[in-house]
Formats: structure tokens, C-alpha cells, sequence
């Protein structure tokens, strides 16, 4: 079955996105932990919880994708701001133990100027400071695209914030489709080769999810900006390959195509289509 979900957001509570994911075909959806800038997370509701394990149990959800503030930079050079970033993350892992059924991802974080190396140093203090073995192994790290002073567009700088972690056990990756191809990774004309080297650098068993996207920019563009479903550089053609790959297609996956509901609702329409069971 295609583990397959669109981008909610969480008016209403876990049941009522639930709900609306599975009114247009889904069985998981990712949400932002909070406003997407930043800010105060909203308090989570018991009874609301417990009726979305109940309707996510009878309806075979995949897990559901928990995706922090893009303001959450870890390895900035100013450190009030990397402060606030570890604030936010301690506080994110505080609420997905109450969530079940939940993965999360963040963006690794922009290194602005310092360089790489240091960059990854402040990611792997941040993790060891707020990782404890109350968290569940469920934290990816986001591959990205390579922007500016961006760290994690390689699988070797993935691997290296994993290996500094000491309750490494607890990290996974999610890729996405757009941030590979942008980055250098031809998922396009050379899928198996990708996945190949990410199996000898980070470990396959690492790849915990896979956010969807098409893109609007070129291969090795270094540039994010994501495009629906086969309207893309990457096309229909490739997102086939990638959903059917026997490598990837028990995992599950997260559309962060530029759609309201509806337009996610055809997207899942296509893919489900395309999607060949074992």
C-alpha cells in the first residue's frame, strides 16, 4: 500500500486533520509543530489525542510527520538565536511523546558564514543537549538543497551530525525529492546510484521517510522551490520510479507540493494510480 499524506495544518486537532487526510484519499499527513516562523506552540488536547490513535489505528495510518519551525536554526552564529532554536526543539520532543504514532524532521540548520564544521558542531551540541531516552526513535534529519550557507545538502554532512549524537539510535533522515535534485543527487536519470550512495554513507536502515516534491529549478541547481506533482524538472516519469522503487516504497511519504486540499487530493488520485503493490 502507498503510505501517502499531504501537508495539514492543525486548526481543528489531530482527529479533524485526520479526518480531512482521509477525505482525500491519505493515510498519514505532516503538520508543523507550530507556526512555521516560530512561536508558541499550541496546547495539545488528551481527549483529541486519543481519538486520533483511535481513527488513525482503524484506518492503517502510516506515522505522521511533525515538521519544526523553519526559524528553528541550530548552528546559527548568533547565539541567542541558536538559544531559541534549542528552546523550540526541547519543547517540540516534550509534545511528540504525547503524540503517537509520529516522526520529526527539521531543517539541520544554516551555518551562516561560520562554515560547515562548526555548523555541525552546534547541531550535534543542540541534540545532545535535548535528546534523552524518554524520546522515541523517530528524529530525521531533512536533507536539503544547498542554499547559501545551508548544511545537510550531502549525505556526508548527514552522517557526520548522526555520528556526533550520542543517543544516535534515535536519528533518521527524511529526503526530499526537489532538495536531492537541486543538490546534485540525480534521482532523475540515476535513482539506484543515489540510493547506493546514501546506503554506503548513511544506511539505508536510516531512511525513515520521504517528503514528495517535484521542482521548479534545474538539476544541481543549489535552489528550493518545489512544484506540483509531474509539472517539474523532475517529472511524472521519476516521482513513478521513486514511489515503486523496492527500496523506498514501503516508506512513507509527504507531499509539500505548492496545493491546497483538493490539489493534494488529485495528486494522491495520480500517485495511488501509478503505485504498483508487491
Amino acid at each position: 500500500m502507498l503510505n501517502i499524506g499531504p501537508h495539514l495544518t492543525i486548526t481543528n486537532g489531530f482527529e479533524s486533520a485526520a479526518k480531512e487526510a482521509l477525505s482525500i484519499g491519505a493515510n498519514t499527513f505532516q503538520y508543523f509543530t507550530r507556526n512555521p516562523r516560530g512561536g508558541k506552540a499550541k496546547a495539545l488536547d488528551a481527549e483529541d489525542l486519543q481519538k486520533y490513535a483511535a481513527l488513525s489505528e482503524a484506518n492503517g495510518f502510516a506515522p505522521i510527520m511533525a515538521h519544526a519551525a523553519y526559524t528553528m536554526n541550530l548552528c546559527s552564529q548568533d547565539e541567542s538565536v541558536r538559544a531559541f532554536a534549542r528552546t523550540i526543539m526541547r519543547d517540540d520532543f516534550e509534545r511528540l511523546v504525547q503524540i503517537p504514532n509520529s516522526l520529526y524532521v527539521f531543517h539541520p540548520g544554516s551555518h551562516t558564514g561560520q562554515g560547515v564544521d562548526v555548523g555541525i558542531a552546534y547541531i550535534v551540541d543542540a541534540l545532545n543537549e535535548t535528546l534523552t531516552e524518554e524520546i522515541p526513535p523517530v528524529i530525521c534529519l531533512e536533507g536539503m538543497s544547498g542554499k547559501g550557507s545551508e548544511v545537510g545538502s550531502t549525505f556526508e554532512e548527514l552522517r557526520a551530525i548522526i555520528d556526533g549524537v550520542t543517543y544516535s539510535d534515535k536519528m533518521g533522515v527524511c529526503l526530499d525529492t526537489c532538495h536531492l535534485y537541486s543538490a546534485g543527487y540525480d534521482v532523475v536519470n540515476d535513482l539506484d546510484g543515489v540510493l547506493e550512495a546514501f546506503d554506503h554513507i548513511v544506511g539505508l536502515k536510516r531512511l525513515r521517510a520521504i517528503h514528495l516534491n517535484d521542482s521548479k529549478m534545474d538539476f544541481d541547481s543549489k535552489k528550493d522551490r518545489h512544484e506540483k506533482i509531474g509539472e517539474g524538472t523532475l517529472g511524472i516519469e521519476a516521482i513513478t520510479r521513486i514511489i515503486n522503487h523496492p527500496k523506498l516504497k514501503h516508506l512513507p511519504f509527504y507531499l509539500e507540493t505548492p496545493n491546497e486540499v483538493p490539489g493534494y487530493g488529485a495528486e494522491i488520485a495520480t500517485l495511488r494510480a501509478l503505485y504498483k503493490p508487491d
